[in-house]
C-alpha cells in the first residue's frame, strides 16, 4: 500500500479545515473588536449626553438662582420707594416659580457636593422672600428691616459664586486667575440688571 500517496488526501483535508477555522476564528475576533467598539462608542455617547444634561441643568439653576436674587433685590427697592410695586411683585412672583421648578430638577441630577451648595442658596433665597413679603405686607418680625433684606442679598451674590465655583468644578471647567466677570457691584447696588432686560451686573 502506497502510504504516501494515501496520507496526501488527509493532508490535504487537513490544511482545507486548518484555513477554515483559521477564517472562522479571525471572523470572530473581528465580531468581537466591532462589538466593543461599539459598546465603547455607546457608553462615551451616554457619557456626553449626561454632560450635555448637566451642564443644561447647571445653566438653567444658575440663570434661576440669578434672577431670582434680582427679582428680590428689586423687591426690596420698591419698599424703598424705587420701584413699581405691582410690576415688581409680579416679577418676583414668576422669578420664584420658575427657579423651584428649576431646582426640583437640579435634585434630581445634581452631585451631592453641588446640590448642597443649591440647596444653601435655595433656603437662603426662600428666607429672604419671606423677610421682603413681611415687609412689603406691613408685618415684620423682629429682625426684618431693608438693611437686613440689604446684607442678605450682598451675602447670596457670594454664596452664588461659591455654587458657580461648585458646578465648573463638577463639569471639569478650570478657574482662570482673572476678575470674575459676573462680581457684584458695590452693595446697594442694582444686583442684577439683566433679569431686566438690561447687561449683566453680576
Amino acid at each position: 500500500m502506497d502510504v504516501g500517496g494515501a496520507g496526501a488526501p488527509l493532508v490535504a483535508v487537513v490544511g482545507v479545515v486548518g484555513t477554515l477555522l483559521s477564517a472562522l476564528l479571525t471572523q470572530r475576533a473581528a465580531e468581537r473588536s466591532r462589538r466593543h467598539e461599539q459598546e465603547r462608542a455607546e457608553r462615551a455617547r451616554a457619557r456626553e449626553r449626561q454632560a450635555a444634561q448637566r451642564l443644561a441643568c447647571y445653566v438653567a439653576l444658575n440663570t434661576a438662582a440669578r434672577q431670582y436674587l434680582a427679582a428680590l433685590t428689586d423687591q426690596l427697592h420698591a419698599l424703598r420707594g424705587t420701584e413699581d410695586s405691582r410690576a415688581v411683585r409680579q416679577r418676583l412672583t414668576e422669578a420664584r416659580d420658575v427657579h423651584r421648578d428649576v431646582y426640583a430638577e437640579a435634585q434630581m441630577r445634581l452631585p451631592d457636593p453641588v446640590l448642597a451648595l443649591a440647596g444653601e442658596v435655595t433656603h437662603a433665597l426662600g428666607a429672604l422672600y419671606g423677610r421682603l413679603r413681611r415687609l412689603d405686607d406691613g408685618v415684620p418680625r423682629p429682625g426684618d428691616s431693608p438693611d437686613t433684606a440689604q446684607a442678605e442679598i450682598d451675602a447670596l451674590w457670594e454664596r452664588l459664586r461659591e455654587l458657580r465655583r461648585g458646578m465648573r468644578a463638577d463639569l471639569g471647567a478650570s478657574e482662570a486667575a482673572r476678575p470674575d466677570p459676573l462680581a457684584p457691584g458695590p452693595p446697594g447696588s442694582r444686583s442684577d440688571p439683566g433679569a431686566n432686560g438690561a447687561s449683566p451686573g453680576r
